[in-house]
């Protein structure tokens, strides 16, 4: 997969993309990411790529010219653009294995106090990761890629992400938030493992952290219990 990212703020990517399973996917060629400055791209005299808003208000707002020309510039037959936005659709570990299934995507970060609505056009996708304001775009990039990169055949065991929060029901077609888990030692200052998975039988444990799930998701998200029809 190649995965390309449009910033303002490049330097921002290299410490989390330097270190652990990202690194480790990089160098063995799992994933390619390229962090692309589109103020490269602007035609502006001033190097400038935002300008005041038609209609007043405060801040500043991105223009078309240096992202839509950045994206046709790297844009493939295989590519999807994904747009960062608060106003995007919530982003879901559903769609983090749909877009783990492509092979090229193109995420575009906003900054200061928006993009022009016009930008949304060249977009496949519009994605939120919260309900909530950041300063920009490049955070929630960090996030994508790390959800995604992690999914790709032979970055980790693929039992460690089947396993996951929001593992999918397939019987019930619902979504399950994790199970939890213990390590040694089984007696910590009088907090005991449960006895079960200290006892071998395998069935047992298999619906003991399968109740876990679904208690624990009834009792944070029982909006992942609702049966999509």
């Amino acid at each position: 997969m190649r995965i390309d990212i449009l910033t303002l703020f490049p330097n921002m990517f290299e410490g989390v993309f330097n270190e652990s399973i990202i690194k480790r996917a990089i160098e063995e060629k799992k994933v390619e990411i390229n962090i692309i400055n589109f103020r490269d791209y602007t035609k502006d005299p001033h190097n400038k790529v935002d300008d005041t808003p038609y209609g007043g208000g405060a801040g500043m707002v991105l223009t078309c010219q240096p992202i839509f020309d950045c994206v046709e510039s790297i844009r493939t037959e295989n590519s999807k653009v994904i747009l960062l936005t608060p106003a995007g659709i919530p982003y879901k570990q559903k769609m983090a294995y749909e877009l783990s299934n492509e092979k090229h995507l193109i995420i575009i970060c906003g900054h200061y106090e928006g993009f022009d609505e016009r930008i949304t056009t060249i977009c496949d996708y519009e994605i939120s990761i919260g309900d909530y304001v950041l300063t920009g775009g490049e955070i929630p990039a960090m996030v994508l890629v790390d959800s995604i990169t992690r999914l790709l055949p032979g970055v980790i065991n693929e039992e460690s992400h089947r396993e996951d929060s929001f593992k999918k029901d397939v019987m019930n077609d619902i979504y399950l938030l994790d199970y939890p888990t213990y390590t040694k030692p089984a007696d910590f200052r009088g907090l005991k493992v449960p006895e079960v998975l200290i006892s071998g039988h395998h069935e047992n444990i298999r619906k003991f952290r399968y109740e876990e799930s679904l208690k624990r998701t009834k009792e944070r998200r029982p909006d992942l219990l609702e049966v999509k029809k």
